[in-house]
């Protein structure tokens, strides 16, 4: 059985730790967001990629939340000393792979092609996609201003609400290679729990994606990523709030109108009713360790109807 996977930076790199722990690895692909991505210093980040990498490879700092374990600062402490931008943390560990991934794109290298390189390298027995080889990048619009997506959630610490949300370079981006066949060979779809408007949104804004996954034959499951009413981590609670008018499982489920056939939530969020053609699936969604993370897992393939 095939699974792909939608998915965003921490919460989403969460989930596909249980998938991979119930799944044969190379059976899971994971279509990313990269409408984060960010140049530090004059080097190439990735974020979400890289905290799916971390995770899928072991190396994620479980305390931070983000980044790798064991980790120094030193380069960027004498950045700032020098005067060089040091708001975007990164760590001496995590600098590594961004000089990598760097030296490769500017070698004309796509960054779909470097992003295997360096799964191999960590040795992810998955695939792992960026959703896009183009220029894509996400713009927030707030009463203070619109910001790049990294100044409103890293330098402003996501204090500002949200009143719309772009992507830049979305009408011209084409899904990378490996994209489509991912979502059209897979058995069950599966949008992870990540922020539907800054995770998820952007990799749909490509539209073959978007398209294909319309088009599809196959289950396709999204797991909320709000508890009770509140987000584990991150602002989606304020912006669904915001946008959709509640946090609700049916604000959720909004976001992905004609794109699911389930909904799993949290049994804090229980009883709901979604919109007509997505059913309900309740269950315990807080990923605390690596059993919760497994249940969670087993219950979005329950729900597609897929043995796991």
């Amino acid at each position: 059985m095939k699974v792909t996977v939608l998915s965003g930076g921490v919460g989403g790199a969460r989930f596909l730790r249980g998938l991979v722990a119930v799944l044969e690895s190379d059976n899971v692909a994971i279509v990313g967001n990269v409408a984060d991505d960010i140049e530090v210093l004059g080097l190439h980040v990735s974020p979400d990629l890289d905290s799916i990498l971390y995770a899928l490879s072991g190396l994620a700092d479980e305390e931070r939340g983000w980044g790798r374990a064991g980790e120094t600062w030193n380069a960027l402490t004498a950045a700032g000393e020098l005067g060089g931008d040091a708001w975007f943390q990164l760590g001496d560990r995590d600098l590594g792979l961004h000089l990598v991934r760097t030296q490769a794109l500017r070698e004309g290298t796509p960054l779909s092609a470097v992003t295997a390189r360096l799964a191999e390298a960590l040795g992810l027995g998955c695939t792992l996609l960026p959703a896009t080889d183009d220029p894509l990048r996400t713009f927030v619009e707030t009463p203070a201003g619109t910001f790049p997506f990294q100044t409103w959630f890293v330098g402003r610490g996501h204090r500002d609400e949200v009143d719309a949300v772009h992507f830049a370079g979305a009408p011209e981006a084409a899904p990378a290679p490996g994209v489509l066949g991912a979502v059209e060979d897979a058995d069950v779809l599966v949008i992870a729990p990540s922020n539907p408007y800054v995770s998820i949104a952007p990799i749909l804004a490509v539209a073959e994606i978007r398209t294909a996954i319309e088009n599809r034959t196959v289950p396709c499951i999204a797991v909320s990523p709000v508890i009770g009413g509140r987000a584990v981590k991150g602002p989606v609670d304020r912006m669904l709030q915001r946008l959709a008018g509640g946090v609700g499982p049916a604000h959720v489920a909004a976001c992905y109108a004609g794109l699911i056939d389930a909904l799993v939530f949290d049994e804090a969020d229980a009883p709901a009713e979604l919109p007509a053609g997505v059913r309900a699936v309740v269950t315990r969604t807080l990923m605390s360790d690596e059993d919760a993370r497994r249940r969670l897992a087993h219950a979005v393939l329950d729900a597609a109807g897929a043995p796991a």
